[in-house]
């Protein structure tokens, strides 16, 4: 059995976004290449709501999937197809931006230390245009899993003929949550895998990744980690496409960037009615 070795790890850095939220960069524009069809992670959190309350008021996407999963906290949030409410304590929100979608994520002043990941997952271009949708994903839904030494949170993907509540998927992932206290093993075919370690520290063939840091693994084997940690595991298959990049906004070309902001400013970004929640005063703007 070939165990997949590490091909990169990386730090992640202190960032300022939103309205001045306080949060963890784990990697971003200039690493999207190594981690297609992923395209950026944050880890936000902190003891200090200070940190964080600002929050990320209304803003646009388009091209993109975002998920936000909550380790501890609450986040308050609304959209422009609708939908409002709170991301809780282990609930994920799993939003497909597609043709464009205007939201807001705003966290509330949580007693203790409020933690959470926000992933960007790509899209084809063939599906970079579809109709925007959100999954709104509970604590109570996710599947639990034990293998071997690990207790897992099953958000996407398959374990032990296991299937995670996030399904019909443009972009096939596995989004795993692994309390780890001795090995995980894992086979898996997608060509793009990589972990964060949140807690503890682990090791991948005599090479060890401690908190705070994203280990990027080669394309080919299997999986075998080892510790005492608290750590993602995320994989897909790369898209192959030429990535433009504009804040919010990811497209295949300059010339769609341009469009889509052209839209923004002429107030034709959103294909639909706006509900009437807030989302319509940035729209209207």
């Amino acid at each position: 059995m070939m165990i997949r070795q590490i091909k990169s790890i990386i730090a992640s850095k202190p960032t300022l976004e939103g309205a001045g939220v306080k949060l963890k960069r784990v990697f971003g524009s200039e690493e999207v290449p190594m981690f297609d069809p992923f395209l950026l992670l944050d880890h936000f959190g902190s003891d200090d709501p200070e940190d964080y309350v600002k929050g990320f008021p209304w803003h646009p996407h388009r091209g993109i999937e975002t998920v936000t999963y909550m380790i501890r906290g609450e986040v308050e949030h609304g959209d422009s197809i609708g939908n409002k409410g709170v991301i809780k304590s282990g609930d994920i929100q799993w939003m497909t931006a597609g043709s464009g979608i205007i939201h807001q994520e705003m966290p509330k002043p949580f007693d203790g230390s409020m933690m959470g990941f926000q992933l960007w997952v790509n899209l084809a271009r063939k599906n970079k245009m579809t109709k925007p949708r959100y999954m709104g994903i509970t604590k109570k839904d996710l599947i639990q899993v034990n293998k071997d030494g690990a207790k897992i949170n099953l958000v996407a993907g398959k374990i032990n003929n296991k299937k995670g509540p996030v399904k019909d998927l443009f972009v096939d992932v596995d989004y795993f949550d692994i309390h780890l206290s001795g090995n995980f093993a894992h086979k898996i075919k997608k060509k793009t895998a990589f972990i964060y370690v949140y807690e503890g520290n682990v090791d991948i063939k005599d090479k060890k990744v401690a908190a705070g840091h994203c280990a990027l693994l080669e394309k080919e084997g299997d999986i075998l980690i080892t510790g005492n940690a608290k750590f993602i595991f995320v994989a897909g298959n790369p898209l192959k496409e030429p990535v433009a990049w504009g804040g919010p906004i990811v497209m295949n070309t300059q010339e769609e960037l341009d469009e889509a902001f052209d839209e923004l400013d002429k107030g034709t970004f959103i294909k639909g009615k706006i509900p009437t929640n807030g989302a319509e005063d940035f729209y209207n703007r």
